[in-house]
């Protein structure tokens, strides 16, 4: 037994260099090359205007709103969030992959024990053990075997194999930290967007309900004329006709505050108590856009720095690829008992070691190295063609959404000296209610363009809150990552 591995052992050595000298047998056949990976310093992005320049957001960019009721909500949707606890199962699962991987490429040492029955042939090899003669030491046919001990094994990484690996699970493990910070970049927006959205709607529900009050003044006075006198006629199907259309708006804002309530309430988590809101003011129109657009959106963006870790990971998988062509080394030891009857097992005599060390040479395998190879070469590829395609929608999604943020806070403008303008002519109307040139009547009726152009401000104003929160996503909030490596693996 002794002889038996040590001649096994002397083979291996002798037969090394030979193995190496025809490692060619296996080799990369056509491996396709690496695709370029898009420098965003080198893309042409469009002009953004001077006037839409602000700094980046920060961590807790809501906070800047100055709204405690907002920030309770955020906090409690980050928390309780079911996207947010999906993503994070997957950076757990990514982390326990890391583990494995590295335990993968240490050594291993086992403790095995077995007992077996067993009856010999006479026919067979071991025909003279199926013998009962005590002077030869037979006891046949029946024996009770029984070995235990020790058995250890370590492979080489002489060509970084496992390093590869080790490094490619590293890869998908960032790449899942950024997708979790992107999780909570979408979810932070939504609810931030979604609370706005609800105090526009009942701001514009209030202002729906001032302008019937007027028209119902109006309808009120005309009928009061008609009984008093003086007026000849009186039909109120016009009344009824503006009165059922503000119904209708008012009915329509109260469906919209409903489903924005239970779209809230559903990111929030169901098992959390009905949302009540207060009233709050909506945040002033201003325009915004950070001054610079090079690396400073690859490192905030969440999206970016995962599919940039995911090339990464790519690129160790391929370097793991081409050491499968290479012939690996295992060094494996035993230490154990072995006896053929159970009576002598913890005999030193029934006492057996040895150390072996074993080569694996790829020479022909139908191809599948090089097939192996071919499919981590295109999934590197297509990572990094996601790449490239996701910076390019990266910046076309922030000039565009700091576009629609520049044209809202023009349009608002202009909405206000529309607003401005009522407000003055109303309250010339209700100077001249006051010293008795007019009726309350026309004090409502003036007041009635006031009311649609603040409903029409309200409006304009939540489209513009609604396009700054997604100008934040597209510069990635708060998120704030290590600028990425331009030198990677060939």
């Amino acid at each position: 037994m002794h002889e038996f591995y040590k001649n096994k052992i002397i083979s291996s050595f002798i037969l090394l260099p030979l193995f190496l000298s025809v490692g060619g047998c296996a080799w990369v056949h056509d491996e396709k090359p690496a695709l370029p990976v898009t420098d965003i310093a080198k893309l042409r992005t469009p002009e953004v205007p001077a006037s839409a320049m602000r700094e980046w957001p920060g961590s807790d960019w809501w906070l800047n709103y100055h709204n405690p009721q907002l920030n309770a909500l955020v906090e409690q949707a980050l928390k309780d969030s079911p996207s947010i606890a999906v993503v994070q199962q997957r950076v757990e699962l990514a982390k326990a992959k890391i583990k494995m991987q590295e335990a993968n490429g240490g050594p291993q040492l086992d403790f095995g024990a077995d007992v077996e029955r067993q009856k010999m042939s006479a026919e067979g090899v071991m025909g003279p053990f199926a013998l009962d003669d005590p002077a030869a030491g037979t006891t046949g046919p029946w024996y009770t075997n029984g070995t235990f001990g020790l058995q250890g094994s370590y492979e080489l990484d002489l060509w970084g194999k496992n390093r590869a690996e080790i490094q490619s699970a590293l890869g998908v493990s960032q790449a899942k930290h950024a997708e979790l910070a992107e999780a909570h970049l979408l979810v932070s927006s939504a609810v931030v967007e979604l609370y706005w959205d609800i105090q526009t709607y009942m701001a514009l529900h209030q202002t729906l309900l001032d302008l019937r009050e007027q028209e119902a003044i109006i309808a009120k006075t005309d009928q009061q004329l008609y009984t008093q006198g003086v007026r000849s006629s009186f039909d109120d199907t016009s009344t009824k006709i503006r009165l059922a259309k503000i119904d209708e708006k008012i009915d329509a804002s109260k469906g919209r505050l409903l489903l924005l309530q239970t779209s809230l309430q559903a990111m929030l988590g169901l098992k959390s108590p009905a949302v009540h809101l207060t009233p709050v003011a909506l945040p002033p129109v201003r325009e915004s856009l950070p001054p610079r657009l090079d690396y400073e959106l690859l490192a905030r963006r969440p999206d970016l720095q995962a599919a940039h870790w995911y090339i990464e990971s790519s690129l160790s998988a391929v370097d793991a690829a081409h050491a499968a062509f290479y012939p690996s080394i295992n060094l494996m030891g035993f230490l154990q008992y072995d006896a053929l009857h159970m009576s002598d097992l913890f005999r030193s005599s029934a006492q057996q070691m040895g150390v072996v060390a074993g080569l694996t040479l790829p020479i022909f395998d139908s191809g599948r190295l090089n097939a192996n190879l071919d499919i981590v070469r295109t999934s590197s590829n297509l990572s990094i063609a996601s790449y490239n395609k996701a910076v390019v929608d990266a910046v076309t999604d922030v000039v565009k959404s700091a576009s629609q943020v520049q044209t809202l806070s023009t349009e608002n403008a202009h909405q206000q000296t529309a607003v401005d303008g009522s407000q003055h002519l109303w309250e010339l109307t209700r100077q001249r209610y006051e010293v008795g040139i007019l009726s309350g009547a026309d004090v409502a009726r003036a007041k009635l363009p006031l009311l649609q152009e603040q409903a029409t401000q309200i409006q304009m104003q939540g489209e513009w809150i609604s396009a700054d929160i997604h100008l934040t996503r597209a510069l990635g909030g708060g998120y704030r990552a290590a600028e990425p490596d331009p030198a990677h693996h060939g």
